[in-house]
């Protein structure tokens, strides 16, 4: 079993910046994909950010390239997603999620593929 607990989110104004943690804890990672996903109010879950556990390789939403940047520390076994420039359409609630054994390059942008989640944090960001 892998659990998941994001913290970090609250109110920023536009332009401001937040960063998200996700402490893992359960089995080993080293085959994990690790992806932050988001969930405005009526809107479907949207994939925003994923890292591979092992050897670091990072991929984004076009939409939030060059604002968000994901990381993990590994002696911490923490995932955290660094947002920057703040947008009222980041708005959301922010979930981490985790894909196991990942052996492949492709990338996971489905949240179908993803095996566990946390319970979310949430974002609001005022114009």
């Amino acid at each position: 079993q892998v659990l998941l607990v994001e913290s970090g989110g609250g109110l920023v104004q536009a332009g401001g910046s937040l960063r998200l943690s996700c402490a893992v804890s359960g089995r080993t990672f080293s085959s994990y994909t690790m992806g932050w996903f988001r969930q405005a109010p009526g809107k479907e879950r949207e994939f925003a950010a994923a890292i591979r556990w092992s050897g670091g390789n990072t991929y984004y939403l076009d939409s939030v390239k060059g604002r968000f940047t994901i990381s993990r520390d590994s002696a911490k076994n923490t995932v955290y997603l660094q947002m920057n420039s703040l947008k009222p359409e980041d708005t959301a609630v922010y979930y981490c999620a985790a894909k196991t054994l990942t052996y492949d390059t492709r990338r996971y942008t489905g949240p179908e593929e993803y095996d566990y989640w946390g319970q979310g944090t949430q974002v609001t960001v005022s114009s």
